[in-house]
């Protein structure tokens, strides 16, 4: 024994149960989080638990949450996957580009096109 203090690795073991992936459906990085709402907290959550909440009122990228909570990112989708199992999140792929450029700049690029 060495006397070293290995309290960060028991800490997130018991986080996420020793688990190292979420539950449900998978999601990348750059998904966004947004607390579910209207939903009261549950009493018993974890302040990793409650600090996701009190973030992801607004949307929230996942690789934002993970830098905010300081926690690697496999554990804070462990996290994540546990609040949307409870209904607490929803975790929402972002849109493709292609779907978030609106009519507007198109016509734009047309109309710049045939002027040339």
């Amino acid at each position: 024994m060495t006397g070293e203090d290995p309290g960060p690795l028991i800490r997130l073991y018991g986080l996420t149960g020793g688990r190292a992936r979420p539950q449900g459906e998978s999601f990348d990085l750059v998904a966004i989080v947004v607390t579910a709402g209207g939903l009261p907290q549950p009493a018993d959550l974890l302040p990793e638990h409650r600090a996701v909440l009190s973030l992801c009122r607004r949307p929230t990228p996942v690789a934002d949450v993970a830098a905010h909570l300081r926690l690697p990112i496999n554990i804070t989708r462990v996290i994540l996957g546990d609040l949307r199992r409870d209904g607490l999140i929803n975790i929402e792929r972002p849109r493709p580009v292609a779907q978030t450029i609106d009519e507007r700049i198109y016509r734009e690029v047309l109309d710049g096109l045939r002027s040339l």
